[in-house]
């Protein structure tokens, strides 16, 4: 029987389907992205219709039967890469990474195959860069290991030489290059994308091949057809940091095997991507002494204390109605601490403009760092500095109250590791410290104290 063609309209960023075009995608709301395609159905025979799953066989059996045996990690040899991916790389796991153009995704991901390459066999597949630019930054970065190369766009010829060689990591760059002939979709829509990870996963699980897949973001930040991807890898990277910066930070934001608490930290230089191992030196190196609207604030990312700056720069505006910008800060979290400043400190900041920005890219979203964008506000503000080597943490409440925070040991000994010897924080959070010597600690009950100490000791 001849193929039955059907004509679908399906939107490009969640993957929706309907009949008939339609200016605004009923499912994720965004507009003009519902795009005309072809879906050619080939009528399958009863031997088709019954066959199983290749990645599922057997009969069902009880769950408590089953081994629960894990099979051992593989170390890529870049400790910051591993750390986000929970302590090394799952065989048979596929793994999402997502960034800006020109962050340095290829760049580490090469790095990684080229370490992984002393013990492993690893396959690099490129379909946007050509063999001779690929080999050019291989020459840049001084790689030697023995990595096998790839140019292809064609996931039938992709599949056919992972077949062939049998590695145990291949790397994809990028996924939204990649198309096959079982769909009739353009190269890089969303059912393209979507088939095209599905049967990648189903050769990673079949064969304990682990695959990176490197993918393209739009243009609110996110991985093309997230929908589709998240959903279907086991592990998604997101690349942070601004391009033009030298310091890149790379997140989980799913993992399967792992938390998605910690974060790897990069600086792009000369020689590829370089781990930094400190990244409290790299976001206070360049502090010396205090100035207005900056204070120091202790994050802690998985298991990871990070000392960083809060900025904050508020003016008297031109306009009717000020204007409020947060990067790095949860913007409604930003609004909820000025109207705490301006209804329990007495602060009169609606006629000011606020700009708030958190040093080095990172972005943040625990409520531990309330009190330090409250100090850097009010700091601003009066156009007086903090006092020296004060370190500012804690959670405010509604009512103007501070609030108990989470592992506030750990952020304590790491500001005494960086010569930080006064810390501000919650009256409830002195109980259960230890004792830190030649460390000045102090407890407040309210916003009203904390600031008091903040500035006037």
């Amino acid at each position: 029987m001849p193929a039955k063609i059907t004509r679908v309209y399906r939107c490009s960023e969640c993957g929706y389907e309907s009949s008939r075009w339609q200016g605004k995608c009923p499912d994720c709301g965004s507009w003009n992205t519902m795009e005309e395609a072809v879906i050619a159905q080939t009528p399958k025979t009863s031997a088709a219709k019954s066959a199983p799953s290749a990645i599922y066989s057997g009969a069902a059996k009880p769950l408590k039967d089953i081994s629960a045996k894990s099979s051992p990690r593989v170390y890529t040899g870049i400790s910051e890469l591993d750390n986000v991916l929970g302590g090394g790389i799952v065989p048979g796991s596929i793994i999402l990474a997502g960034g800006e153009p020109g962050i340095g995704k290829s760049t580490l991901f090469l790095q990684a195959a080229d370490k992984l390459t002393k013990e492993n066999r690893v396959l690099y597949v490129s379909g946007e860069e050509s063999e001779r630019q690929v080999k050019l930054r291989a020459d840049r970065l001084a790689l030697g290991g023995d990595i096998y190369f790839l140019a292809e766009t064609d996931l039938e010829q992709i599949l056919a030489a992972m077949e062939n060689l049998k590695p145990a990591f291949v790397i994809i760059d990028s996924i939204q290059t990649v198309h096959t002939s079982l769909s009739g979709s353009a190269q890089g829509s969303v059912t393209q994308i979507r088939e095209c990870a599905r049967l990648l996963a189903q050769f990673a699980k079949q064969n304990s091949c682990a695959i990176f897949l490197i993918g393209h973001v739009t243009k609110e930040g996110s991985i093309a057809g997230p929908r589709v991807l998240e959903h279907l890898v086991d592990t998604v990277l997101y690349f942070e940091g601004e391009r033009h910066s030298s310091f890149r930070i790379l997140r989980a934001v799913k993992n399967r095997f792992g938390s998605t608490d910690e974060i790897g930290v990069f600086e792009m230089g000369d020689s590829g991507m370089n781990e930094v191992n400190s990244p409290s030196e790299m976001m206070l190196g360049s502090r010396n002494k205090p100035v207005s609207g900056a204070c120091v604030y202790c994050a802690v990312e998985g298991s990871r204390p990070v000392l960083l700056e809060v900025e904050a720069l508020v003016t008297k505006t031109a306009f009717g109605t000020p204007r409020r910008t947060a990067t790095g800060i949860d913007y409604n979290r930003a609004n909820l601490i000025i109207a705490v400043l301006e209804k329990k400190v007495g602060l009169p900041l609606f006629d000011q403009d606020i700009f708030l920005n958190v040093s080095g890219g990172m972005r943040l979203a625990e409520p531990a760092m309330d009190a330090a964008v409250a100090a850097a506000i009010v700091s601003s503000f009066r156009n007086k500095p903090p006092l020296e080597n004060t370190v500012i943490m804690g959670e405010i409440s509604l009512t103007g109250e501070m609030r108990h925070i989470s592992q506030a040991n750990k952020r304590v000994f790491e500001a005494k590791r960086m010569g930080l010897d006064r810390i501000l924080l919650p009256a409830s959070n002195l109980k259960g410290l230890d004792n830190h010597s030649g460390v000045e600690i102090c407890g407040r009950r309210t916003l009203v104290e904390l600031l008091a100490d903040v500035f006037n000791k």
